[in-house]
């Protein structure tokens, strides 16, 4: 039976979802937000992903366990003592957990605040028939459903994990994202299938929390979609000072379950034979988009070849009213660059409404920058040099290291630099790529920059404060012409 008709429906309550469903009410438009996780005791948990099984979480396991490292292998450096230190797993597990249900039922609050509707369970397109004025779509849960009615649609639906034709995720020796969040002990050996942030960030949390941690990744090379020398410094870093085993350029053949431990058959990148035994085992190859149950099929909404669905500049779909946003298109997945599509539909959507011709503004891609937080942090914005080089691009570079910096030197965190790409002629900022500590919060000031189209004089004459971690950043500015001071 069909009930309400409202403006905006949006499907998935993650960072792209929560965001457009606020965005559109805040703009007077009816909204209503459909989502179906639930958390590991069955409960109704917003959020998506990020919020329940990714970036937040994550961090809290990352910050615990990098303070722990610290306690134990940096404190003496600063006069302090500490004997007999130890971890105690489940408390660090259940304050990640406080942390996520702090903030899953803080949306529920901004939904409330914003009087958007959120109805939980799955929601599913059906046909549009001939004329009809609005979408229908159908929410089930727990095998009941109910019809809603939108205008407009936006399909925020996230990703799923890529699972592995050789083993079956079971979450209790081989493990995805989620289960690599919620181990209750450390294990004595840990592998980690993929070396991306996923696989590197909790390779890091158990490493540093005394697992043996292997990472087999299939690529040729570490971090290829990072600048070649943040990468190489990156891996110099995470094998000789935190521990990790990185092998890249190999070739899985087999994975098994034998008692209590994970065998993985693989092949080098000698093409020599190798076996790894584990007592856990992280499956992190990466993420595909999630349109399960969405109703593709009977509505003909175009999909590409990865399953990715096809989406314009301005994020419309071929469906009238139907826009997607997020994990679930082309792009980076990234929460941000989620949000930030989120927000951009609801307000074409209320342009439409209110029967304005404006088409909004396109997300631009060059100006989203990527974070791991790993230790020492890596982030970047723009483009890399291998990118300018394969593009033809003349530029020019800056780069200042941390250990030359008095704030990075008082926190005994020296490790990196931070590099300036400017373009040879013009002096546009191009790219900035950091590895350092709090490099994540340092990017967005080159962020700032590439979006205002600075040059990297206009950076080189800002003042930045002393002594702080930004001075980095200041006089990688400067020595794109050669003229940094403390080097």
């Amino acid at each position: 039976m069909t009930t309400e008709i409202f403006d905006v429906a949006v499907i998935g309550a993650g960072p792209g979802g929560y965001v457009a469903a606020i965005r559109c009410a805040q703009l007077g438009l009816n909204a209503v937000c459909i989502d179906e996780w639930k958390n590991g005791k069955g409960k109704p948990s917003l959020g998506g992903t990020c919020l329940n099984v990714g970036c937040i979480p994550s961090k809290a396991l990352l910050e615990s366990s990098e303070n722990f490292h610290h306690i134990q292998h940096n404190a003496s450096a600063h006069g302090i003592s500490a004997e007999k230190v130890s971890v105690d797993v489940p408390v660090m597990i259940a304050r990640k957990d406080k942390i996520v249900t702090t903030f899953t039922m803080g949306i529920a609050s901004l939904f409330k605040k914003n009087k958007v509707k959120s109805m939980h369970g799955r929601g599913t397109l059906l046909k549009r028939e001939g004329e009809e004025s609005a979408w229908r779509i159908k929410v089930t849960h727990d095998e009941q459903s109910e019809i809603i009615q939108a205008k407009h649609v936006i399909v925020a639906t996230g990703s799923t994990p890529r699972p592995l034709p050789f083993v079956a995720i079971d979450n209790d020796r081989v493990l995805d994202n989620a289960g690599a969040l919620a181990l209750t002990e450390v294990p004595k050996r840990l592998g980690v299938i993929g070396a991306g942030v996923i696989g590197l960030e909790m390779g890091s949390v158990w490493r540093r929390l005394g697992a043996e941690v292997t990472i087999l990744e299939a690529m040729p090379d570490f971090l290829m979609a990072a600048d070649e020398q943040i990468a190489k410094e990156a891996k110099s870093v995470f094998t000789k000072e935190t521990g990790l085993q990185i092998n890249t350029g190999i070739k899985i053949n087999s994975i098994k379950l034998s008692g209590q431990t994970v065998i993985v058959d693989y092949n080098n990148s000698n093409n020599e034979p190798q076996i790894l035994e584990v007592d856990k085992l992280i499956v992190a190859v990466g993420r595909v988009p999630n349109t399960q149950g969405l109703g593709i099929e009977d509505n003909e909404l175009l999909v590409d070849e990865r399953g990715f669905i096809m989406v314009d500049q301005f994020c419309r779909t071929n469906l009238k009213n139907v826009y997607a946003v997020g994990d679930v298109v082309r792009g980076p997945m990234l929460a941000h660059k989620a949000s930030e599509e989120g927000v951009a539909v609801a307000e074409r959507i209320e342009n439409i409404e209110k029967g304005y011709s404006s088409e909004g503004e396109a997300i631009d891609f060059n100006v989203i920058p990527w974070v791991i937080y790993t230790s020492p942090e890596i982030a970047w914005v723009g483009k890399n040099e291998q990118e300018l080089k394969a593009a033809g691009i003349a530029y020019k570079v800056g780069q200042f290291p941390f250990i030359a910096n008095g704030r990075a030197r008082a926190m005994g965190e020296t490790s990196g630099f931070i590099k300036v790409l400017a373009d040879e002629k013009s002096d546009r900022v191009l790219g900035v790529h950091m590895i350092g500590p709090h490099v994540s919060e340092l990017i967005s000031e080159a962020v700032m920059a590439m979006k205002f189209s600075a040059s990297s004089q206009d950076i080189a004459c800002i003042v930045h404060a002393h002594p702080s971690l930004s001075e980095v950043f200041h006089e990688a500015a400067l020595g794109v012409d050669k003229r940094a001071l403390h080097i």
